[in-house]
């Protein structure tokens, strides 16, 4: 069974104009959410904002190389300084110290991180390096006062079982994602995804004070809407038929396509707040779908195509080899010049925002 560092889609491609695009889309994305967030924070946070606490500690999960966790972490530093000030009241409290830990895969470029994070003279926080899967735990107990992610928990920490085994009724035949397509398949993502989102909400809560709060910006689908009905599912399965297309002309094997999947799994709205409830160490303060500043901007299928370059490149190179990249993407540009993708019939993803508290 392979496994797909979750560094992959936050860490761009080979291209760098394929990097800015799915960085813009996310910030775009976090921004949308900073108001939401501040207001969070200042009626939400349950802790004593003052020297008895020591230092405030934030974590923020699958960080990747920047800038968008550099954006996060201060939004989220100016929302608990607001808070202690309106919670002073005319007493004399010593301003807080601030701690970063910037989690991600072993393999995620933490020198570049560091490289572009703003200067010392500049920064109101120590930062830390912490590598490792948050499928599970990665600090100590009762250690983080605010933890964030944007983007992350549809990665999988492994790819389904029996998704490329051939004898299954679970093969992923023909697809290279879990498009809803194929019943089994749809099980064997979701069983996989049940068990990763107890993981994450489990190493959370042991990490979290009582008090605390986890910040998750994320994607998924409205109930009833399978991903092959959506534009980005559309344009994944569109990088699937160029990858059979290059099969034939003998630039890769059909074998090996067979046993490449991506490790993703969107869930429809209400699944993932099933999977949510089911942990008993957090209440659910907030969760809701947020408009994506993008949505009501038309698309166009090269931008679409850029980002997915900069989402899948690493991972499509991990598999196939680097070489493939530029054919690929161009074939991916022609078949979608001849046959278009109609954004204006395609069904939207889910943009939300969930606020959980530690017991």
């Amino acid at each position: 069974m392979s496994t797909f560092p979750r560094s992959y889609p936050m860490s761009g491609g080979d291209d760098q104009h394929s990097y800015i695009n799915n960085s813009s889309y996310q910030i775009a994305a976090i921004n949308s959410v900073r108001e939401k967030t501040r207001q969070c924070i200042i009626e939400k946070l349950d802790l004593p904002l003052n020297s008895d606490l020591g230092t405030f500690r934030i974590a923020d999960y699958g960080c990747s190389i920047g800038p968008n966790t550099f954006h996060v972490v201060q939004s989220i530093i100016d929302a608990v300084k607001f808070k202690q000030v309106d919670a002073k009241n005319e007493i004399s409290l010593m301003p807080l110290e601030f701690q970063v830990f910037f989690n991600d895969q072993p393999n995620n470029d933490f020198n570049t991180l560091f490289r572009t994070q703003p200067p010392s003279s500049e920064r109101e926080y120590f930062s830390a390096g912490v590598p490792g899967s948050f499928h599970g735990q990665v600090l100590p107990r009762n250690t983080v006062h605010i933890g964030h992610t944007s983007y992350t928990t549809h990665w999988l920490s492994d790819v389904p079982e029996n998704v490329d085994d051939k004898n299954s009724p679970a093969w992923n035949k023909n697809y290279i994602q879990c498009n809803h397509s194929i019943e089994e398949v749809t099980k064997s993502y979701k069983a996989q995804f049940t068990k990763d989102m107890k993981l994450f909400l489990e190493a959370r809560a042991e990490e979290i004070v009582p008090g605390g709060l986890m910040i998750v910006l994320g994607q998924c689908l409205p109930d009833g809407v399978p991903l092959f009905k959506t534009d980005q599912g559309i344009l994944v399965d569109t990088i699937g038929d160029c990858l059979m297309d290059m099969a034939k002309s003998g630039l890769t094997s059909e074998e090996k396509i067979g046993l490449f999947t991506i490790p993703a799994y969107f869930p429809q709205f209400s699944e993932l707040k099933t999977e949510i409830e089911k942990n008993r160490s957090f209440t659910i303060e907030t969760m809701e779908s947020v408009r994506h500043p993008l949505e009501d901007i038309p698309l166009s299928n090269q931008f679409l195509i850029s980002m997915f370059r900069a989402i899948l490149s690493t991972i499509i190179k991990e598999h196939f080899g680097e070489d493939v990249i530029d054919e690929l993407f161009d074939r991916v540009a022609k078949k979608l010049a001849k046959y278009p993708i109609d954004f204006k019939e395609c069904e939207k993803n889910v943009t939300y925002f969930l606020l959980l508290k530690r017991k």
